[in-house]
């Protein structure tokens, strides 16, 4: 995982860290996982949901990401893991890729571990962003 600073929602945040501590306490995740979106969190610059960018990734967001190599692209839309549904493209944020795209920007490149080892992604588009279309409460 490599150093950055995403953008994330003072309100994604304090959600974020509640989940984080709900899972730790039902055990239902792997730690490391935690630990790779607790540390994101901690590197992350915090911002008003009326002022995110309207580019940036963030919790319900919907992007097009290619993985380095694959000319064909995804599409995933970043969820709480209640509402995660891989074969409708709703990847938890718990899951690394998940993780990996929060707070990142359309056109930016990322290197990530996932569970098939280091991959590099690049986020091609930003389809929907809740905040950007005002959609503040979800």
């Amino acid at each position: 995982m490599q150093t950055r600073t995403i953008v994330i929602t003072s309100q994604d945040l304090d959600r974020l860290r509640q989940l984080i501590h709900h899972t730790r306490e039902l055990r239902t995740e792997n730690d490391e996982y935690l630990r790779a979106l607790e540390q994101e969190l901690g590197q992350a610059q915090i911002v008003k949901a009326d002022a995110v960018p309207p580019d940036v990734v963030t919790m319900n967001s919907t992007a097009v990401v290619r993985a380095e190599g694959s000319r064909r692209a995804q599409t995933w839309t970043v969820v709480y893991p209640e509402d995660a549904d891989m074969d409708e493209g709703r990847i938890s944020v718990l899951e690394p890729l998940g993780t990996a795209l929060l707070g990142y920007r359309a056109g930016d490149s990322l290197e990530w571990d996932v569970p098939a080892g280091r991959r590099r992604y690049e986020i091609t588009k930003v389809i929907h962003q809740p905040e950007a279309a005002g959609e503040f409460d979800r």
